[in-house]
């Protein structure tokens, strides 16, 4: 266990020194799905595969790597079921904002075990902030990596919902979901790994999306062990591990069909409640 933990945190700590050094020239450009990828994914990418390459050799590990051309091979329910460990990582999380030279992005990158969130550690450069789970215990980290570090374990929360209170979504929501505007608010930080760790320390109430699995792995041990869990918008049950079901294997693979309310289990219902879908079919 200590192994791949240290394997992750030496992965995004430097992988964090390699987003540092080319956020003012990050070379963005624009992949087939119109989504955005920098110097700086290719980079970690490589550096990921390169870190993990002794594990991935053998049958008990495979990496789901938003950046891999060959990711959607591991879209198969069989293969899944009889490895081990599945690793998922994204070099740069909230490229868009990256791209722009903001600094709500992060590097994130999970180990689930037997298809159940283990391991994770989500990592934010810029903020110098660092959320990581051990495979028992959760913690924050401010000031990551340096003689100022300090740890602070990660505990339930349940916020009470009330006229401070914020509820992060994507800017996809508005095309999907009216939201109706009673105590709590909504804002936007186009980045996964906001919307999943944020939660975890107070920064709002929980968050809404429909993301990919890098996107949530890193963080998914993390949110757990705050008491917060991923429910279906459309039934409330809980993500409790990976089926390929879940996910879309035509022109987005890897992404959850549907979207997924962020919160404890006593705000899910009112969150529930302010979503209402433009497009009910749907």
């Amino acid at each position: 266990m200590k192994e791949y933990l240290d394997i992750m945190l030496l992965l995004v700590k430097d992988a964090g020194k390699i987003a540092l050094e080319f956020i003012d020239q990050s070379s963005p450009s624009l992949k087939p799905d119109h989504s955005v990828i920098t110097e700086a994914d290719r980079r970690v990418s490589l550096l990921a595969h390169e870190r993990l390459a002794r594990l991935l050799a053998t049958k008990e590990h495979i990496l789901v790597d938003e950046e891999d051309k060959d990711k959607i091979k591991f879209l198969d329910q069989p293969l899944l079921e009889k490895t081990k460990f599945l690793w998922s990582i994204d070099p740069i999380d909230g490229t868009r904002a990256y791209a722009n030279r903001m600094p709500q992005y992060g590097v994130s990158i999970g180990l689930l075990k037997d298809l159940k969130p283990w391991m994770g550690v989500v990592y934010f450069p810029s903020l110098a902030e660092l959320f990581y789970c051990d495979g028992q215990d959760a913690f924050f980290v401010k000031d990551p990596f340096t003689k100022d570090e300090v740890s602070i374990k990660i505990l339930p929360i349940d916020e009470e919902i009330s006229d401070r209170s914020v509820f992060i979504v994507t800017d996809e929501t508005f095309s999907r979901f009216n939201w109706v505007q009673k105590h709590c608010h909504i804002m936007v930080f186009a980045a996964a790994v906001c919307e999943f760790c944020w939660p975890i320390i107070g920064r709002g109430c929980g968050s809404l999306s429909r993301v990919h699995l890098w996107d949530m792995a890193g963080a998914w041990p993390i949110f757990e062990k705050a008491g917060l869990k991923m429910r279906s918008f459309s039934t409330g049950e809980p993500l409790e591990k990976i089926d390929v079901s879940l996910f879309e294997k035509e022109g987005s693979p890897w992404r959850f069909k549907e979207y997924y309310i962020l919160s404890s289990e006593r705000n899910y219902p009112i969150l529930r409640s302010l979503l209402v879908p433009r497009h009910p079919e749907r």
